[in-house]
């Protein structure tokens, strides 16, 4: 049935979701707190919007996830199934790869800068 791919795709993938924000909340929250001094000046509403936008983004990055799994789903069934797994570890070690990189390189250095 078309529909059963989908929603097995939304079974395993939704759920999954929460450990990548927890994930990617972790890492910004230890980019605040080992260099305190350095963002206290980002922690203002103004950068809270900035920060949504950015989280908003980083969401519609793991719905790309279902671009790969469907098809996979479709051709390999099973097989896939049980290796999909593979897929959500490497999408969020690129996610925090990524994040750190636009911390480290975008965000860090203007921080606090006059």
């Amino acid at each position: 049935m078309p529909g059963d791919s989908l929603r097995d795709a939304l079974r395993y993938w939704e759920p999954r979701r929460v450990w990548y924000n927890v994930a990617l909340s972790v890492e910004a929250a230890a980019w605040v707190v080992f260099t305190w001094p350095h963002f206290r000046p980002a922690l203002s509403l103004q950068h809270l919007l900035q920060l949504m936008v950015l989280a908003l983004l980083a969401n519609l990055c793991y719905s790309a996830a279902y671009l790969v799994d469907l098809p996979l789903q479709d051709a390999f069934g099973t097989a896939w199934r049980q290796r999909r797994f593979v897929l959500w570890l490497c999408g969020t070690l690129l996610a925090l790869v990524f994040a750190c990189y636009w911390i480290a390189d975008e965000i860090y250095p203007y921080v606090g800068a006059p």
